[in-house]
Formats: C-alpha cells, sequence, structure tokens
C-alpha cells in the first residue's frame, strides 16, 4: 500500500482509504459481522485511513470502529469523523460552539478515544463558511486537546476555496471522480498552495463506476440511491455524483473499453483519482471483506497513460459535464 502525506499534519497514510458511510446505513442492509469484516480486511490490507461521521447509523459507523480497533490493538489509524448533520433543522445557527462541542464529545465516546485525528464539518450550509466564529470555535476544541485538527467536506467548490481562507483548515473532503472532474481545476492548485490535504469521497459515485449496474439494478428502500436520486433528503451530488442513471451508465460503457488486464472497473476507477497528486486518499466504501480487499488492490496499479487520460477527460467533457460541472 502507497502512502501519503496528510498536509501540514506531515503524518504519512495509505493513499487508498476507507469510507465507513456504508458500514453505519443507509447503503442498505449491512451486518455487523460483515461491517467488522471490511473493516478488519481493510486494515489487514494496509489501509491506515479510515473516514466516518457520527450520523453514519446515527453512530453506529463510529462504534464499530472503535470494536475493531480495540479488539487489534497496537497502533491506531488515523481516524477521521465529521459534525454537523445531527443538527434537526440543520442549519447555520446551529454551528455554534456549545453544539460543536456536545457532538465532538460524543464522537469520542463512541470512538473510544481521547483526541479526535481530525474533526470535519460535515457539509454545512453555505453561510457557515462566512462565520469566522465557528472556525474559532474549533481553534478552541483543538487548543483543548479534544481534535488534534480539522476541515470541512463541501458539497460545491467554492465552499473548499472559501474554508481553504481559515488558516487553521487543514483538509477538504470533495466528491471527485471520472463523473465529477471539476475539481481539478482551480481547487487542486490552491489546495498544493495551502498545503490542505484532499479527500476524494463517493470515488465509485455510487457504485455506479464498478461497471455492476444496469438499468434493472434494484435498491433496497433504506438505499439512498433509491430514495435520494433528486436530492429528497440530501444533496443530490451525494447519488450517483448527480449524474442521472442513464447517462451514467451511458458513459461507463465509453469507460469500460479502457479498463486493461486483469484490473476491475473500480480499481481503475480508483487509480484514476490517484493520479492528480493534489490527493491525499481516496476513500472507497466496502459492505464486505471482498470489497474491502478489491479497493486496497488499487494502489498496486500502474500509473494510467496520457492517451487513456485523455480519453476519460473526453467522456467526462462530452457526456457527464453538462450535467454536473458548473452545479458543485
Amino acid at each position: 500500500m502507497k502512502q501519503r502525506i496528510f498536509g501540514r499534519t506531515g503524518r504519512s497514510v495509505s493513499e487508498v482509504g476507507f469510507g465507513a458511510w456504508a458500514i453505519g446505513g443507509t447503503w442498505g442492509e449491512v451486518s455487523h459481522e460483515d461491517a467488522k469484516s471490511a473493516l478488519h480486511a481493510a486494515l489487514d490490507a494496509g489501509i491506515s485511513f479510515i473516514d466516518t461521521a457520527d450520523v453514519y447509523g446515527d453512530g453506529r459507523s463510529e462504534k464499530i470502529i472503535a470494536e475493531v480497533l480495540n479488539e487489534r490493538g497496537g497502533e491506531r489509524p488515523f481516524v477521521a469523523t465529521k459534525a454537523g448533520r445531527r443538527l434537526s433543522p440543520h442549519v447555520a445557527e446551529g454551528y455554534n460552539a456549545e453544539n460543536l462541542t456536545a457532538f465532538v464529545d460524543r464522537s469520542l465516546e463512541n470512538l473510544q478515544t481521547d483526541t479526535l485525528d481530525l474533526l470535519q464539518l460535515h457539509c454545512p450550509p453555505t453561510e457557515v463558511y462566512y462565520q469566522p466564529e465557528v472556525f474559532a470555535a474549533l481553534d478552541e476544541m483543538q487548543a483543548a486537546g479534544k481534535i488534534r485538527a480539522y476541515g470541512v467536506s463541501v458539497e460545491k467548490i467554492e465552499e473548499a476555496l472559501k474554508a481553504m481562507e481559515f488558516p487553521n483548515v487543514t483538509s477538504v473532503q470533495i466528491i471527485y471522480n471520472l463523473f465529477r472532474q471539476r475539481p481539478a481545476e482551480l481547487f487542486f492548485q490552491e489546495a498544493r498552495r495551502r498545503n490542505v490535504a484532499v479527500i476524494a469521497r463517493v470515488p465509485l459515485a455510487s457504485g455506479l463506476l464498478t461497471g455492476k449496474m444496469s438499468a434493472s439494478t434494484a435498491f433496497s428502500a433504506d438505499d439512498h440511491r433509491a430514495f435520494n436520486r433528486n436530492g429528497e433528503a440530501f444533496d443530490k451530488g451525494e447519488t450517483f455524483s448527480g449524474v442521472p442513471y442513464d447517462v451514467a451508465l451511458d458513459a461507463v460503457e465509453d469507460v469500460r473499453q479502457y479498463v486493461s488486464g486483469d484490473a476491475t472497473m473500480a480499481a481503475f476507477a480508483l487509480r484514476w483519482i490517484l493520479m492528480a497528486d493534489a490527493i491525499s486518499v481516496v476513500i472507497p466504501g466496502a459492505k464486505n471483506r471482498e470489497q474491502a480487499q478489491a479497493n486496497a488492490r488499487a494502489s498496486d496499479l500502474p500509473a494510467l497513460s496520457d492517451e487513456t487520460m485523455a480519453a476519460i477527460k473526453a467522456i467526462y467533457q462530452q457526456k457527464i459535464a453538462p450535467w454536473v460541472h458548473q452545479r458543485w
């Protein structure tokens, strides 16, 4: 497993991480044992970065992570969590010192640790990025030892650029994949300049880029791919990267011809993300041991050729960009 430096923390982490949304909920049923097995497999494969959030299964994901890490012992991996989406209503006014402290204390308990490696604001309303008092509250928690570092998880490029103006923002988590290429423009340039770590989420476009889906694929009622296609529950861009399902399936077939050798399309899609040197870690999810092992193998793939990279960009520009590029 290849390593990358996580921004200004100076900490080395695996370039492929473990996204722990699926083991928490809203991706269909994942048993407790499958969830633990997936995480164990990821760690066995050399993954040393775990991303979770307090709302994934209302704490289930964080608690499973704590259980697995306690079983394994030894050096702990880098564990990032998020806070803010437990607010109801989810409004900018809720991102205050009192609420954020309560959320952090709950995550500390769920993760069974004294200090969070990284706390991320969890896709807050855009107004939050214009409120210095929010980031001052995070500074206070960092000074108190509750968090080692903090960052943001964003929906829009503009939010990422604004967040990085605050000097102690260590990382930005953003959707970046074959179907969401806009971050590679100005945002990556600014992140490199400021030495801000970049976490690539939704790397497989909610499973589309595994190449295993079709027009007849069915999703259970508790799977966001069934209930959030038009943004009914949260931002539309989190589901299939905001691309209409039929449009995306057509583009997947165009991508498939560039997957060579014995590589899976999922591993190819992850390797494409890792071609960007601004990326610190990519965080595919896994619902079982086999998926976790397959994700980790993306780090072993050779670099993609210039011709392949150009072809993927052309597919994006012709078929995907009109649906997503200026929206996020």
